[in-house]
């Protein structure tokens, strides 16, 4: 055996060396240092130095109940202590079959069987591959095409990319899995047509995938995949009656309806699930992230007992798995996390506080740099443009320079982790940890006015 290898001191520059960070520009930390996170605690989290933040993004849209609960960890090691692993490829363990009963119980509809995934991609992924053999499986060969929205965000999997709606992240990766089609999103901040009238924009979103569906001929489609409130672009929520008229023309084309709660899930809108916000029943919900507040990854695609129905019969099989989908960790720290939900009623707090935190928000709408402030829950976008009246954004070159090289870098110097994105247009997002109170709020906005009355004066 050789020696043991010596941890290094400076984790800044070994990060740099040897953490190839997720889509990072690793360039940006050849000179400068890598913010190293070392602890949380409640909604704030610390950096290597000591230094205090707000976590206005939950860490990525998932520390629902919080940083530093100490009952999670220990669920977590009692766990493992007992069985560490088990995989569920014909064999089962308690706590797979407990938090899957559990779910199916929350789930709306005769949403009943859980297909659990190590996360939000995978979800996807499976949803998409499940859709395609569930219509083979009735005889359906051509269906295997999915349909989803601009801009919109579905993951990193082959699949998932293709599902995405965001042109930049997938051309790297081209050509990808054929079939997936997009139709306009729910921005009416930027809408093409109704813009002053939510009812009837929700309506037009809508039909535009009956006439993608119809476009690319019925017997092709198998499923639509939406997002309760869209993520990528900054927030975008569903115009009234929109969810309901998909519902319609999903049914009328047999086309599964898959509802992807990887963000909005567990909470984040008030609600065990988003599509219950909304008043809609999917055939699959796709979720991660919140499920266990990010202690353990864990993910899953919940399935209608409909669509689940010809792959119990026979021999069929649905050949697709993960070795640690519904692992025995993060199965039994889920089901603490959702104790914590039940018994602190953080579905309700997110309820009683989201007008609170929207209108909070919405006082930087005084500022020239703001546009728009939308969203829903504790989940909310604040779109930044050059001039007001006309609606008009940032040239790629303004967006560098104010939103990445200026935006971003001081909201974090002044103590918020949340994200500045321009994945559609500039946005600042924020996503809270589900406990957070009028006082969080108040935070927020002091920060991001602060910084956005500053970068005004750099454009």
């Amino acid at each position: 055996m050789g020696n043991p290898i010596a941890v290094s001191k400076d984790l800044s520059q070994s990060a740099y060396d040897h953490l190839w960070m997720h889509f990072t520009r690793m360039s940006s930390y050849e000179n400068a240092p890598v913010p190293t996170i070392v602890r949380g605690e409640g909604t704030y989290i610390y950096d290597d130095k000591g230094k205090k933040y707000l976590d206005g993004l939950a860490g990525l849209f998932v520390v629902q109940a919080g940083h530093g609960r100490q009952e999670l960890a220990e669920v977590a090691a009692k766990q493992a202590a007992e069985l560490a692993f088990f995989p569920i490829w014909s064999y089962a363990h308690p706590k797979a079959v407990e938090l899957a009963e559990r779910l199916a119980h929350y789930a709306p509809g005769d949403l009943n069987k859980v297909f659990f995934t190590t996360g939000g991609g995978e979800a996807v992924e499976t949803a998409w591959k499940l859709a395609k053999q569930y219509h083979k499986l009735n005889g359906n060969h051509t269906k295997y095409k999915v349909i989803s929205r601009a801009v919109a965000y579905h993951g990193t999997p082959q699949g998932a990319l293709s599902i995405t709606g965001l042109p930049a992240l997938k051309a790297p990766f081209e050509p990808l899995v054929p079939g997936a089609h997009k139709v306009p999103n729910t921005n009416i901040y930027r809408a093409p047509i109704h813009g002053d009238d939510p009812e009837a924009f929700g309506r037009w979103c809508a039909d535009q995938i009956e006439q993608e569906i119809l476009f690319e001929g019925p017997e092709t489609v198998a499923a639509v995949f939406l997002e309760p409130v869209q993520n990528a672009g900054g927030c975008f929520p569903p115009p009234p009656g929109y969810f309901q008229r998909v519902r319609e023309i999903c049914d009328q084309y047999d086309v599964l309806l898959v509802s992807d709660e990887v963000i909005c899930a567990f909470g984040r809108l008030g609600t065990m699930f988003a599509c219950d916000k909304f008043g809609y029943i999917p055939d699959i919900i796709t979720c991660a992230k919140g499920m266990t507040s990010g202690y353990s990854p864990i993910g899953a695609a919940i399935v209608s007992d409909r669509i689940a129905e010809p792959f119990y019969k026979g021999d069929n099989t649905f050949l697709h798995g993960y070795t640690f989908g519904g692992h025995p960790v993060s199965a039994a720290v889920g089901l603490a996390n959702l104790d914590i939900f039940e018994r602190e009623g953080l579905n309700q707090h997110v309820l009683d506080n989201e007008a609170n935190f929207l209108n909070t928000l919405q006082k930087l709408n005084d500022l020239p740099i703001v546009g728009d402030v939308r969203g829903n829950g504790f989940f909310y976008g604040i779109e930044l443009v050059k001039d007001k009246a006309t609606k008009e954004s940032f040239t790629d070159e303004e967006s560098e320079r104010v939103l990445y090289g200026y935006v971003s870098k001081k909201l974090f110097e002044y103590g918020l982790y949340c994200r500045a994105d321009d994945r559609g247009d500039p946005v600042i997002q924020l996503s809270p940890p589900l406990i957070s109170d009028q006082a969080t709020f108040d935070e927020i906005e002091g920060i991001i006015r602060q910084v956005l009355t500053e970068a005004w004066t750099k454009i």
